[in-house]
């Protein structure tokens, strides 16, 4: 265990600087702009410093647990009392994500320096705490706790695009929050029952549960308990036919609210399928494999050709994620270390490249206040820098080798090739097609005469610009060719998971009835958490 609470610390560290920003004057811009900034690099550095360290290369568990009775319950069946708990860690797999989501909120802040003029120290409070939620839902290894993150998340997000987004922000920060919430309600059913069968809300110990036989789940139980998740979490990738709420919320959002969204919030879904549904409901996984993956290969092609056709810029690269991500899922449900690992690396270029896209979109409409690919054209000759970095981060979300984006795709191909050469033949159309509207779109924008007399004079880059951009240049051509530094530390977290898919049918499981178990007289699985040790769940959790 170690000494200071690590974790809490990288979680609530951002909701010090919001309190913080409370006590400064609504006026006084450029102090709300360097403490929001200053926040954000040290929560940044806390992260590389304390998770890289607490979490050893090919290590399995979790790591730099905290462990605390939180909320009383009372008694559930036998027990004496049952606790809501404060629960923690870390593994190979929120590792990075957590990384990822510190690094693209300084980024965001930066981008937003001088772009957010209106509501500027409630927009960086927003940003913070959108930080908060994401951090807390990476290391929550606690249900409840899990579930309350996941809100919190919301309400940030929705601030962000309905206040400081663009002239339909409205419909479309109410559309993201009712397609969220719909899948959170099915979530939250899926987490009472497991509470109610087991007596906790503990993952770690359901997960035992389930592995030693302690709890049961009968096939029809299983199947909707899996659905629950599954379709919150999809809701948030989004899956295809669940992504149309994101076309809208990209298109409306500032651009630090587009570079959270694709770049940390939609992995939210991956990370949950990961973490919830392969673990607890291995054969409800398997069933739904074959229908899950034919959705994401029709994700993954659909994506592609409406961004083939968009006549508007950032809905264009909204429609690319909804294409790269079906390669996520893909890997995820392709039930191959290989692909899992490559699902796993894909979330994190994504973030990179995809997040670095909206960067230049949002410059580019900073400058001539459109996304529209007609009013743009020529713009190589006024601004030859932006249109290099452009190109690379287009590269790199094609999927070019030594950058970042053909890391993870040809992982994922390659781990569902030797699971189903179909589907892995199928997806790489997707590559094709990625490359199509990517290399058409920078030709239309940054190739051909200028046909608009405004874009002759535009400004190239600015200092604070090329800073952002050199950053993220340089990450995406490190995650391409140091690959290795991510994947060896996310390789036993990823192995483990399909390990946990691997328990044998039992025979008691056969026999079980189709009926949701009544489980009022049941002994909390683990015991009474205030009778026995807390040392006992630690040492479970090591062993895992």
């Amino acid at each position: 265990m170690p000494t200071l609470p690590f974790l809490t610390i990288l979680i609530f560290l951002p909701a010090v600087g919001v309190l913080g920003l409370l006590c400064l004057r609504s006026d006084d811009h450029e102090w709300i702009r360097r403490i929001a900034f200053a926040v954000s690099l040290l929560e940044l550095i806390f992260s590389l410093l304390w998770l890289l360290r607490g979490v050893p290369l090919g290590s399995a568990g979790y790591q730099l647990v905290e462990f605390h009775n939180w909320i009383a319950l009372g008694a559930h069946g036998d027990a004496q009392q049952t606790y809501i708990n404060y629960h923690l860690g870390a593994d190979g797999i929120s590792l990075f994500l957590v990384i990822l989501t510190t690094f693209l909120t300084v980024i965001s802040i930066l981008c937003s320096w001088n772009s957010i003029q209106k509501r500027v120290k409630e927009f960086f409070i927003a940003i913070l705490l959108l930080e908060v939620g994401v951090v807390g839902v990476f290391l929550s290894l606690d249900l409840f706790l899990f579930f309350l993150f996941w809100e919190v998340m919301l309400i940030p997000m929705y601030l962000l695009i309905g206040i400081w987004g663009h002239d339909r922000r409205i419909y479309a920060a109410v559309k993201f929050i009712l397609y969220t919430m719909a899948g959170s309600i099915l979530m939250l059913v899926g987490i009472l029952w497991l509470y109610n069968a087991t007596g906790t809300f503990d993952l770690p110990a359901i997960q035992n549960a389930l592995e030693t036989g302690a709890l049961v789940l009968p096939r029809g139980t299983e199947t909707l308990l899996f659905l629950a998740f599954f379709v919150a979490f999809a809701i948030k990738v989004p899956l295809f036919p669940f992504h149309t709420w994101l076309p809208d919320a990209h298109v409306e959002a500032p651009t630090a609210g587009s570079v959270m969204l694709a770049g940390v919030l939609l992995k939210m879904g991956t990370y949950g399928m990961i973490r919830f549904c392969l673990p607890l409901f291995p054969d409800a996984s398997r069933r739904f494999a074959p229908a899950v993956a034919t959705l994401a290969i029709i994700g993954i092609i659909y994506g592609a050709l409406v961004a083939l056709v968009q006549p508007n810029l950032k809905k264009l690269v909204a429609y690319s994620s909804v294409s790269h991500l079906g390669f996520v899922v893909l890997g995820i449900f392709a039930f191959h270390p290989i692909s899992m690992q490559g699902a796993v690396f894909q979330m994190l270029a994504h973030g990179i490249s995809t997040g670095g896209l909206f960067l230049l979109v949002g410059m580019l409409y900073d400058r001539r206040h459109t996304f529209e690919i007609s009013q743009f054209g020529g713009l190589a000759t006024p601004m030859p820098r932006l249109a290099a970095f452009f190109l690379f981060v287009a590269l790199s979300s094609l999927g070019l080798p030594m950058l970042n984006g053909f890391v993870g795709e040809f992982l994922i191909l390659l781990g569902t090739y030797q699971v189903r050469w179909n589907w892995a033949a199928w997806a790489a159309t997707g590559v094709i097609l990625s490359a199509c509207y990517l290399l058409w779109s920078y030709q239309k924008v940054f190739y051909g005469d200028i046909t608009v007399e405004k874009n002759r004079t535009l400004p190239d880059v600015s200092a604070r610009e090329r800073v952002i951009l050199v950053t993220m240049a340089v990450i995406t051509l490190w995650m391409g060719i140091g690959s290795v530094f991510i994947t060896g530390r996310t390789a036993a977290a990823s192995d483990s998971v399909i390990k946990q898919m691997d328990r044998p049918p039992r025979a008691e499981e056969a026999k079980a009835p189709a009926s949701l178990p009544s489980d009022r007289g049941r002994q909390p699985i683990g015991g009474s958490l205030s009778a026995a040790p807390k040392t006992n769940s630690l040492e479970r959790l090591g062993t895992r």
